[in-house]
């Protein structure tokens, strides 16, 4: 489900921490002790946005009517409500769980299978729940930040969930390969698609602004909508960026 005002919270953190992006850091940050590994495959990562991904989602933005775009977008969201409710039901939020069972049948009858939003007309909302946020719940402390290839910045915690989401995601489970991985593309499209505005408000050091952005969107909702910071988070951590050094 696209929620506006997680993503306006997101923008205004985003744009206010990279304002100080480009001050130079004389250690590295406690949550981010990998940051010469982080940085290289970050680059990677750019390399591939760059010259594949960016250029993709711009061609589809443009010649894609935006009722069609949202379209799609509503209809991935509608998909997400499947994890939506399997990981509010394990961290006991029954009434999120209650309400992200509306939405996707609502959605997925009246909706179209889930190509209009009509839950979302009647005001019937739910939060996004993912398995890192479960695995918040459950007592574990979100680790350190890590760039994956391809899949970009987590933290631990919400890395280590990342499997889980797989399978309760439903396309995971299409036998026929093509259908099952173009659905794949075209929900990556159309997720880089939507953020093609919002690359105008990164300042400074590319790097710092997505990875303390994401800090922030991320502690966010691990508290449920509620600033601060994550109540699960932990410095007994005892890594060090050399453990990554060639």
């Amino acid at each position: 489900m696209k929620n506006t005002n997680k993503l306006l919270v997101t923008l205004l953190l985003g744009t206010l921490l990279g304002g100080c992006a480009s001050q130079a850091r004389q250690q590295p940050e406690p949550v981010d002790p990998w940051e010469g590994f982080n940085r290289r495959v970050f680059a990677f990562n750019e390399f591939i946005d760059r010259y594949a991904l960016k250029p993709i989602a711009q061609g589809y933005d443009t010649i894609t009517p935006q009722p069609v775009q949202n379209g799609v977008g509503n209809f991935f969201s509608n998909l997400g409500e499947i994890r939506n409710i399997a990981n509010s039901a394990l961290q006991w939020k029954w009434a999120n769980a209650g309400a992200a069972s509306g939405r996707f049948l609502v959605n997925s009858t009246l909706g179209l299978g889930g190509v209009l939003d009509p839950a979302s007309r009647m005001e019937w909302q739910a939060r996004d729940e993912d398995f890192g946020q479960t695995l918040a719940v459950w007592g574990v402390a979100e680790g350190p930040y890590v760039v994956l290839p391809l899949l970009g910045g987590r933290t631990l915690r919400h890395a280590g969930g990342i499997p889980a989401d797989w399978y309760t995601d439903p396309v995971t489970y299409l036998d026929d390969d093509t259908t099952r991985y173009g659905l794949r593309f075209l929900e990556l499209v159309d997720l880089r698609a939507s953020f093609l505005e919002q690359e105008e408000l990164i300042r400074g050091d590319r790097y710092i602004f997505l990875r303390d952005t994401y800090l922030q969107r991320r502690r966010f909702e691990v508290n449920d909508g509620r600033t601060g910071e994550d109540p699960f988070a932990s410095d007994d951590f005892d890594f060090d960026d050399s453990d990554f050094a060639d």
